[in-house]
């Protein structure tokens, strides 16, 4: 689409407008994309989408997205871990431990900090090493001896001093024997920070043996996720349900509803397009809501590879005792969306979008700011939504100029009907030949 089509473009071509508050530094801003606001586009790729000053002259923007699979930033690293003990009647407390580190900070040893007699001490947690690993954590992995099987719940604390700790949440890890199978859960998610050493504590019970700890890292920090509304789905038959997606999404994570408690439901997820298309596996485990020492653990959640689907699958082994009749709530996640645009003439700025017939205007973000960098685009002024989505009734078709292809192919083919009847007409006048 040329320049000057765009610039033809009001905001009475569009279904749907939201105006926009500004605040901070400009003259960019930068706003994050509600899904509802997604998915009131009309084409996929939010190539409908536009924002407009008070004049209705159209703003320059940029799409910040990113792809869900991006697997060359990412590394997987092993690491070093140490015990952590306690004394058996001292569950709740946090072990005090002596430490020994190199001079690079990598640790050396971790002994307790008074000497307790055999049988009188408890395997408490474990101290892992991450301080060769400069890049955010977002994923921790588990492995441990085979007698400790069942579920493991623990917390997780982060330090680069050994001195300071932030919590950084629970993390859940099991190993079930199900009806002559095994199923295994090792992953747990972090929150995509830098650490040096990561403390994990187990309550209420021993902590296993490890046997293998990674950490995976990535180069740079993810859009976060945004999650939809629940979406109802329907029962194909007895463990099988599906849903429909309102369009083609690049979904990475799933949340199912497990409404009853004691629930056990190992699951096999499948996705596709279409209809036409032949289903195809995105991902397995383990989802359940159960009573552990008086507390309630939920998995509920299934992590997809992140490529575009529409319509979704779940096969649930009935041995556990399947999810019910009646096809569970599903919500979705997707990475988020960034609008940047650079703000020309009057506020407010409205945000339009619901129109299938124009051309994508973004431009790219090193275009659109000449000093692009992960850490300018942090500190650009915000955009703000305000109030609810406007939906218009109509709107006004896309100016379309004269199409002399058209007009030309029709020229051609009535001057050819034309030659053809001058043609016939002169044969037919033609006097017959003499014998």
């Amino acid at each position: 689409m040329t320049l000057s089509a765009w610039a033809r473009e009001a905001p009475a071509d569009f279904t749907t407008q939201v105006p926009l508050t500004v605040s901070g530094e400009g003259p960019w801003y930068r706003l994050e994309l509600p899904l509802a606001v997604q998915l009131s586009a009309r084409q996929v790729d939010l190539s409908d989408m536009r924002v407009f000053n008070a004049a209705g002259e159209p703003q320059a923007y940029a799409l910040a997205r990113e792809s869900a699979q991006r697997s060359e930033s990412r590394s997987l690293t092993n690491v070093k871990w140490f015990p952590l003990y306690a004394l058996a009647d001292a569950s709740e407390t946090v072990p005090s431990v002596r430490v020994q580190s190199s001079a690079s900070g990598t640790l050396v040893e971790v002994q307790p900090a008074s000497q307790v007699e055999a049988g009188e001490e408890v395997l408490r947690g474990w101290l892992l090493d991450a301080s060769a690993i400069k890049r955010p954590l977002q994923q921790l992995i588990l492995d441990w001896t085979s007698e400790r099987d069942g579920f493991q719940r623990f917390s997780i604390e982060a330090s680069d001093d050994l001195q300071h700790w932030q919590s950084w949440g629970e993390g859940q890890v099991a190993r079930l024997a199900f009806a002559d199978e095994r199923v295994e859960q090792h992953e747990v998610g972090l929150p995509g920070q830098s650490a040096r050493y990561l403390r994990l504590l187990w309550k209420g019970q021993a902590a296993p043996t490890l046997t293998s700890v990674q950490l995976q890292s990535t180069s740079s920090l993810p859009l976060p996720l945004v999650w939809s509304q629940p979406l109802a789905g329907n029962r194909l038959k007895t463990g099988e349900y599906s849903w429909q997606l309102p369009v083609g999404l690049n979904v990475e994570r799933l949340r199912i509803q497990l409404r009853q408690s004691n629930s056990l439901a190992p699951v096999t997820l499948y996705g596709r397009r279409e209809s036409s298309q032949a289903w195809q596996p995105l991902s397995s485990g383990l989802l359940y809501r159960l009573t552990q020492n008086g507390q309630e653990v939920v998995q509920d959640e299934l992590q997809l590879p992140g490529q575009t689907v529409q319509q979704l699958k779940l096969e649930v082994d009935e041995r556990g005792g399947g999810l019910g009749a009646e096809a569970p709530a599903l919500t979705f996640a997707v990475r988020a969306t960034q609008l940047v645009f650079l703000a020309r003439g009057e506020p407010p700025f409205t945000l339009m979008l619901g129109n299938p017939s124009v051309k994508a205007a973004n431009l790219p973000l090193s275009t659109l700011i000449p000093d692009y960098s992960a850490k300018r685009l942090a500190s650009l002024g915000q955009a703000r939504m305000v109030g609810e989505l406007v939906v218009n009734s109509t709107v006004a078709p896309a100016p379309t100029g004269t199409n002399w292809k058209k007009i030309g192919l029709w020229a051609v083919l009535l001057l050819g009907v034309a030659a053809l009847g001058a043609m016939a007409n002169s044969l037919l006048r033609k006097p017959p030949a003499k014998s």
